[in-house]
């Protein structure tokens, strides 16, 4: 998405402004983003059930982040046509290609952690 808006610019995009990790903080970067994407690498889920699961985060921030990961083709939106309305949210393939990052991120997190026990032991 904000590659896209560099690209409508008049003026030309700064030199760095197509930097991979620029990229890559601009599509999940956010407080809440990585934490929506956990839980989607686990299925499909509803808007309620990530409204459970990450009870912290305001509705209004829960949709503006499904929205923007729905924007930049990370998470894709489906509407089941029922009564009541149906609505899930499941990766696309490309957002499943976020799985290693995640492996990396947990097995990070773990070491952090073991970290803190040694410097308090």
């Amino acid at each position: 998405m904000a590659e896209a808006e560099w690209k409508t610019c008049r003026e030309a995009p700064p030199l760095n402004a197509f930097c991979p990790v620029r990229t890559t903080l601009n599509v999940l970067g956010g407080k809440w983003k990585l934490l929506i994407l956990s839980y989607l690498l686990e299925g499909p889920r509803r808007y309620g059930e990530l409204k459970r699961l990450v009870p912290e985060i305001t509705e209004k921030m829960l949709i503006q982040e499904l929205r923007e990961l729905e924007l930049d083709a990370i998470v894709q939106r489906t509407v089941y046509q029922q009564v009541p309305p149906k609505v899930e949210y499941h990766l696309t393939e490309h957002g499943r290609r976020v799985q290693p990052l995640f492996e990396a991120l947990i097995g990070w997190g773990q070491g952090y952690l073991q970290r803190e026990q040694v410097l308090t032991t």
